[in-house]
């Protein structure tokens, strides 16, 4: 059986206490860090760049997965691996040579993944699939922490879990998902194939170390 991964979403946390917040992740039973980096351009907000990536790097050794949601993604990508990503994805939309960018990603020797917004057709994780660790489809459009969970994606997620299973360079590809993701719809995701978790304001709102066992809970009930 696949093993189900809790990432948090820093974009909730209280960034005026970061490094207790990540002191939190260290002392809960989390898998990933999850680090929203946002430029104002691909997606109308701005967060934190490699630097902070890389203060946080220095203080827990929790795998760090970096979400690009920038434009020019290849230009960072060596930047984001030298702070101290162990996990990059880049958005399909975001480059015109998706395979080119992803095999580079690789070559830092780091995981590599394609995010998809919603509306984006599940045909670019198809065609870059074999070339990824991971896939992560959005559910909800990106930009924003606190965002309502899109229901049409939960179709999304079985479907591209079908499709890894059954392909033979494809079927140990991880289902990522991230966007309004809460304790109410994680066993939905998770039946529906999606095996890293990524909550926001699902783990941050109220008190981490408590959500985090509910959804360890969820995520262990048969």
């Amino acid at each position: 059986m696949r093993s189900i991964s809790i990432a948090p979403s820093l974009l909730s946390c209280n960034f005026l206490q970061l490094e207790k917040e990540i002191e939190k992740c260290n002392l809960s039973n989390i898998d990933v860090i999850h680090i929203d980096v946002m430029d104002g351009h691909f997606v109308p907000n701005i967060t934190i760049g490699q630097m902070i990536v890389a203060a946080i790097k220095n203080v827990t050794s929790i795998p760090i997965d970096c979400h690009l949601m920038i434009s020019n993604p290849d230009k960072y990508i060596s930047d984001f691996v030298k702070a101290g990503a162990d996990m990059i994805s880049v958005h399909a939309e975001a480059t015109h040579h998706l395979h080119r960018t992803l095999s580079n990603i690789k070559h830092h020797g780091v995981k590599a993944g394609v995010a998809l917004n919603p509306i984006t057709p599940l045909s670019f994780a198809y065609e870059a699939a074999e070339f990824c660790d991971f896939i992560l489809l959005m559910s909800v459009n990106p930009g924003f922490g606190g965002q309502s969970f899109i229901s049409s994606c939960l179709p999304k997620v079985k479907t591209l879990r079908h499709y890894l299973d059954s392909g033979a360079k494809t079927e140990g590809v991880d289902i990522e998902i991230d966007g309004g993701i809460k304790a109410d719809n994680l066993r939905e995701v998770i039946d529906a194939g999606a095996n890293i978790i990524v909550s926001g304001s699902g783990l941050f709102e109220g008190d981490f170390a408590t959500n985090v066992a509910t959804f360890r809970e969820i995520i262990n009930r048969k």
